[in-house]
């Protein structure tokens, strides 16, 4: 047991938080490039393609089906799922994990235009490839499954080695443009990061969500956490903002569907294009005024905006 005292977050706290396999997300999502700087802004840029089974497939389903197993991870507050893991291994069943799952899944809305397909592969991103955890379950406050909670699309956090709490808000846009996608994305991420502290600001429902629900799991942690959200404790006064961001569009470079895939091909494709989408976010910052906050920046080409929808949807249940 951690000591009563403690105060403060630190990284092996919030690596301890994470939840997922890493290694697991590369067999669906292969890595194209990360890292990726703009001169005069504070981005890293990461691609990610879909990756090319051995009978040279794209398998889009089979990625949304990985996501499905995720469900109780993203949707359902870290806390409930220890306390339902707990209660399992107490009477040696999966009953309370089962619950949870039909629980996560009707969390969802059946909308075709839905975007949590994509809020949830950024939750996934996030937590398995930057390795930071989820701070507060949007998902879990919704009050009717066929509405999106408003706010952001995830708060995620880190930590620096002088303890500064980052708080990463995060947005995710899947449209059929990659312009469009990238364009709305920090139009829509700029508010959270930029507006000036007031009770008015766009971030200010989530904070005080977060000084009231953020979970770690452990109480201990939980309430060292809360600190930081805490407006009469010092913590508040170490917290930076950053920001997090996936657009997901379709791109021209994936076979039709009896066609086979190479994998170096598209990852070729990609890297070409990635010096227009790179143009575009760099254009993107400047209008919004982020050249100097710090934000993680997703690229996901994908064969069809609409179809990852679609695929999303058949694997929770919610499409037939």
């Amino acid at each position: 047991m951690r000591e009563a005292s403690l105060s403060t977050i630190n990284a092996s706290v919030l690596e301890a938080a994470v939840t997922g396999n890493p290694e697991a997300l590369e067999v669906h999502l292969a890595i194209v490039e990360r890292d990726i700087l703009i001169e005069g802004h504070t981005v890293k840029i990461h691609c990610h393609c879909l990756a090319v089974d051995g009978n040279g497939r794209i398998q889009l389903r089979r990625l949304a089906e990985f996501m499905r197993n995720a469900a109780v991870d993203y949707a359902l507050p870290r806390s409930k799922v220890a306390e339902a893991k707990a209660r399992d291994a107490k009477f040696n069943s999966t009953e309370a994990i089962a619950e949870l799952v039909e629980r996560a899944k009707r969390s969802f809305t059946d909308l075709a235009k839905t975007g949590e397909g994509g809020e949830m592969l950024l939750f996934m991103l996030a937590e398995r490839f930057l390795r930071l955890p989820q701070i507060l379950c949007k998902m879990d406050l919704k009050t009717d499954d066929r509405l999106h909670y408003h706010g952001a699309d995830g708060v995620y956090a880190g930590v620096t080695v002088e303890g500064v709490l980052k708080l990463y808000w995060g947005e995710s846009k899947v449209y059929d443009d990659a312009g469009d996608a990238i364009r709305s994305c920090l139009a829509s991420l700029a508010p959270y990061l930029i507006e000036p502290e007031h009770e008015g600001a766009e971030r200010e429902r989530d904070l005080l969500l977060l000084s009231d629900k953020a979970d770690l799991s452990e109480p201990i942690l939980t309430e060292a956490l809360k600190k930081y959200f805490d407006k009469s404790s010092k913590q508040s006064n170490r917290v930076r903002y950053c920001g997090l961001a996936l657009v997901g569009f379709k791109a021209p470079f994936y076979p039709e569907s009896n066609a086979q895939a190479v994998a170096e091909e598209i990852a070729g494709a990609a890297r070409e294009a990635l010096v227009d989408w790179r143009e575009k976010i760099g254009k993107g910052l400047t209008a919004n005024r982020l050249e100097d906050l710090e934000i993680e920046f997703f690229c996901v080409p994908l064969p069809s905006a609409q179809g990852f929808r679609d695929a999303f949807l058949e694997a929770m249940g919610l499409k037939v």
